[in-house]
């Protein structure tokens, strides 16, 4: 039958028990989709990928794989990439240190002069090259560097190493492995590997330099 007065009656005039808890039912916000963290939304310039606790254990994992690979901290010499591949290679000596109870010595090593591209942007300026006292002869060289793109830095870090001595080894750490490498450089120690695209740049935030721990993907353009 179309429609009897009780079916309207009970549909208009006294809503059901689940309209009802339906009705008084507080407002949530959504939950995040899984994988999802809270600063993806919130960073102003760009996506979060890494927040200050994700680069902390990346640094110890990285620091726990150095000493694994070295059976120990004998002979390591960790010479950070300015800018940033500085304070990375500090942090990881640190705990390094804390496993093993004693120092790493720690250094910079600024690419600016080997790099292919000089002619093309020759304003460029030079960071500092620290070298501890011991030199890098037959030491196990771990370059440090925060990101690793078309791996061109690196291969100008290994001219410049070259010039400084000969280490026993050298080994390559870095926070981040974008992809698309142009030469034949492969990282030994990675915090994180992040598929990118050459539209996207990733950038990377330290609290030493910059007041925060972070890394960020932008969409910005292609980066090397």
């Amino acid at each position: 039958m179309l429609g009897s007065p009780s079916i309207h009656s009970a549909s208009f005039n006294e809503p059901s028990r689940e309209a009802e808890k339906e009705v008084r039912r507080p407002v949530t916000a959504p939950e995040p989709a899984a994988g999802d963290t809270a600063p993806q939304s919130t960073h102003p310039e760009g996506r979060v990928v890494l927040d200050a606790r994700d680069i902390s254990r990346a640094l110890t994992r990285i620091a726990h794989e150095i000493l694994e690979r070295n059976k120990g901290a004998q002979d390591l010499l960790l010479l950070g990439i300015p800018s940033r591949g500085v304070p990375l290679a500090h942090r990881i000596a640190e705990k390094i240190a804390a496993v093993e109870g004693g120092s790493v010595p720690v250094g910079s090593l600024d690419v600016t002069m080997y790099r292919d591209d000089l002619r093309l942007k020759p304003a460029r300026t030079l960071l500092p090259t620290e070298i501890p006292a011991d030199g890098v002869d037959d030491k196990v060289v771990v370059l440090v560097d925060d990101v690793l793109f078309s791996g061109r830095t690196i291969r100008a870090a290994l001219d410049a190493l070259n010039d400084l001595g000969r280490p026993q080894a050298v080994r390559l750490a870095v926070l981040v492995d974008r992809g698309h490498r142009e030469l034949p450089i492969r990282a030994d120690f990675v915090g994180k590997n992040l598929p990118t695209s050459l539209v996207e740049r990733v950038r990377v935030t330290l609290a030493d330099t910059d007041g925060t721990d972070a890394v960020v993907i932008e969409e910005t353009g292609a980066d090397r």
